[in-house]
């Protein structure tokens, strides 16, 4: 990374001192195979055993990764002494069910990585969080967005107070996501699979907002396959210091896979009292390798934009992110960074919106909380 001004942006991931842990991996989809696994053997990690649904899958990912052990069932895998972390990536709907089994493994197993949403509503969450603090097993949640380079090395200037005091904040994305077999039985579309990654970005950054107020409408081209009421969804976070934060998650994007030309991007942009950044986040590009951007400018610096850039990407570079800080966690015994108990609070932001869109009004996230 190259950058001009005397400022550590520290966009990486902190990697844990003892790669050896054994991490067993249940699921052998998209993110499994193509993000987890590719950027767990980047990393140095350890990978030891693999399941899903179907063992042929999950022979295939397991040979293509080079994992020695391949399941038939996720119960035999949990029952395996060398798993130490278990890397749960199945739709929301079974997650509950797996960490039920596997804290009964609290043995060996000392901490369990499950996707987001961690569960399909909040309720669920809770109960997740509450079988694995009884158990005594770290959890964490896989919300990868705080380890893209742009939205990290974004936090780090606001960490050093290089923007100020922040005022306003912003996401715009125009762009079409891989849509899975589990949202359409589910109904979702937006909310709970991609702005659920932008909700969070928020709190990484500026930390809890005080309410939220959200409205939606049907995406056109979803709406063809499956009902669903949050295809583009716009939202307002507003914080009581004044700041406020705002996104449109526009998943229609237009006609552009019906015969209009497309455009295809996500900007953010974070403007400070004593300065303002922006950044665009290359995943829309995947599988092409496309780093995402930052640019900031500065009251100290005067009218010059600084343009740091790297070579890592979000998909799947930034996957190791989330298993790094889990093994940390395990490592210092320490709370996890993305830990299950402070992802309640992007999971209540989620439901909050859902409230809000439904009941036209703006949602303290502490009615959510409180159920």
């Amino acid at each position: 990374m190259d950058t001009s001004l005397d400022i550590q942006l520290n966009y990486l991931p902190r990697l844990p001192k003892n790669l050896d842990m054994g991490i067993g991996c249940i699921g052998s989809g998209f993110i499994m195979a193509d993000c987890h696994l590719v950027a767990y053997r980047q990393a140095g990690f350890n990978p030891v055993a693999i399941a899903s649904r179907h063992r042929t899958n999950s022979q295939a990912v397991g040979d293509r990764h080079n994992i020695e052990k391949v399941y038939d069932t996720y119960q035999e895998l949990l029952r395996d002494p060398a798993v130490s972390i278990v890397d749960i990536a199945v739709p929301p709907n079974f997650q509950l069910e797996i960490v039920r089994e596997a804290v009964k493994h609290a043995d060996h197993i000392k901490g369990i990585l499950v996707q987001k949403p961690m569960a399909v509503n909040y309720q669920e969450a809770k109960e997740i969080v509450r079988l694995c603090a009884e158990a005594g097993i770290k959890l964490g949640v896989n919300q990868n967005m705080r380890y893209d380079q742009s939205i990290r090395a974004c936090k780090s200037l606001l960490d050093q107070g290089v923007l100020g005091r922040p005022v306003f904040a912003s996401i715009d994305m125009r762009a079409i996501p891989h849509w899975m077999p589990w949202q359409k039985e589910l109904g979702w579309a937006t909310l709970r699979t991609m702005s659920i990654h932008h909700l969070d970005a928020f709190r990484f950054l500026f930390g809890d907002p005080d309410r939220v107020f959200c409205s939606v409408t049907e995406d056109p081209r979803n709406g063809k396959d499956f009902r669903h009421e949050d295809g583009v969804a716009l939202y307002i976070l507003e914080y009581d210091n004044g700041l406020r934060t705002s996104a449109w998650d526009d998943v229609w994007t237009g006609p552009s896979r019906e015969g209009a030309a497309s455009d295809i991007y996500i900007n953010w942009r974070v403007e400070g009292t004593e300065g303002t950044a922006k950044g665009s986040i290359g995943w829309p590009s995947y599988p092409q390798r496309t780093p995402s951007t930052l640019d900031y400018t500065t009251i100290q610096e005067g009218e010059k934009w600084q343009k740091p850039r790297w070579d890592e990407v979000w998909f799947p570079d930034a996957f190791m992110g989330p298993m790094a800080q889990l093994m940390c966690a395990i490592e210092d015994d320490t709370t996890p960074e993305l830990s299950g108990e402070d992802n309640l609070k992007t999971m209540a932001l989620v439901e909050a919106c859902h409230v809000s869109y439904r009941e036209h009004r703006a949602v303290p996230i502490q009615e959510i909380l409180a159920t």
